[in-house]
């Protein structure tokens, strides 16, 4: 049978180890289609996959890779036939099922996403989980009422995956974007990337002592988590949101009730893991259109080989990723 290369984690008697070696089909999960891989994208959970102390990976060896795009090869499902386009994001990829760190996946039909027209497969993992999750946040935002009259929108850790496709996505429908991160000396990319303005984290949280600060922002856009949930909070508008979806930062925030009763301010959960299929679709209808992050897909994806992967995953867990970090498998 035919080999092919794959990034592993093992963990046994001997310890931990990860890295490049040569599998074949057999060691492939269960599942309905197989994809031939073309690229996956690296997120801050693959780095955690790819850790003994990250707590994702529950059965070994394993291979991770929670986002991939390629085309079928093989297929039980009538949904699907060889040579179709398709992208995988979410569900158990990655986690509990073998993910997209190889030339060949496995995985039931119902998890893949017909590749759009108006993306390449490239694309669509430049965009990626982080790129789908900011889509996510962008939609509930504007389904509780965002309009780009209501002010700046607020975008946490925006030299990061999630936050740079948000920055970008934002501008393009035509929002004011205040981009914060701790990389200030990207402030020009930041701003060619589409935000109106930078601020340093101090610059975001200023104001925020007491229980409430200075209505500042319509919206914010958080994937970070921590301790600048809270003060974040302190300074949304009146009616305004804030959308969490991560916790490079910590999972843990102090806030009070006062945002949420005297302002009105909805907390609103982001899980782009098992979103419903039916608005999967259509988020990846939109960033393949009117949403594409133009802008993020033009300057900040990084392509690497296979053999890249174990650097790519020590950078974003040290949080100095920019931008979105994508494997060629194929």
């Amino acid at each position: 049978m035919e080999k092919f290369q794959a990034f592993r984690v093992h963990q046994n008697e001997q310890g931990f180890r990860s890295g490049v070696e040569w599998v074949t089909l057999e060691d492939l999960p269960e599942g309905d289609v197989t994809v031939e891989v073309h690229y996956s994208g690296v997120n801050y959970k693959d780095g955690l996959a790819s850790i003994p102390e990250g707590k994702i990976v529950r059965s070994y060896p394993f291979i991770p890779g929670i986002d991939l795009a390629g085309e079928v090869k093989e297929s039980r499902d009538e949904r699907f036939r060889p040579g179709d386009r398709v992208l995988c994001t979410g569900y158990g990829l990655g986690v509990s099922h073998e993910g997209g760190y190889a030339k060949f996946a496995r995985v039931p039909g119902e998890w893949l996403v017909p590749l759009p027209e108006g993306l390449t497969p490239l694309e669509a993992m430049g965009i990626g989980t982080a790129g789908f999750t900011a889509a996510l946040s962008i939609e509930r935002l504007l389904d509780n009422g965002l309009r780009p009259s209501g002010g700046p929108v607020l975008v946490a850790g925006a030299t990061g995956g999630v936050g740079s496709m948000a920055v970008s996505m934002l501008a393009r429908l035509g929002f004011e974007v205040t981009a914060v991160t701790g990389k200030t000396d990207l402030a020009g990319k930041l701003q060619a990337l589409g935000a109106a303005a930078v601020l340093s984290r101090e610059e975001a949280a200023s104001g925020a002592k007491g229980a409430l600060g200075k209505e500042r922002w319509a919206a914010v856009v958080d994937p970070v988590g921590g301790a600048v949930t809270g003060d974040l909070l302190k300074s949304v508008k009146y009616g305004g949101s804030a959308a969490l979806s991560g916790m490079a930062a910590g999972g843990n925030f102090d806030a009070t009730v006062y945002p949420f009763i005297l302002r009105g301010v909805n907390l609103l959960g982001i899980d782009s893991v098992y979103c419903p299929m039916e608005l999967r679709q259509e988020l990846w209808r939109k960033l393949a259109g009117e949403w594409k992050p133009e802008s993020a897909l033009k300057d900040w994806i990084t392509v690497s080989p296979l053999d890249g992967l174990p650097e790519a995953l020590t950078t974003i867990l040290g949080g100095k990723a920019i931008g979105r970090q994508v494997i060629k498998l194929v």
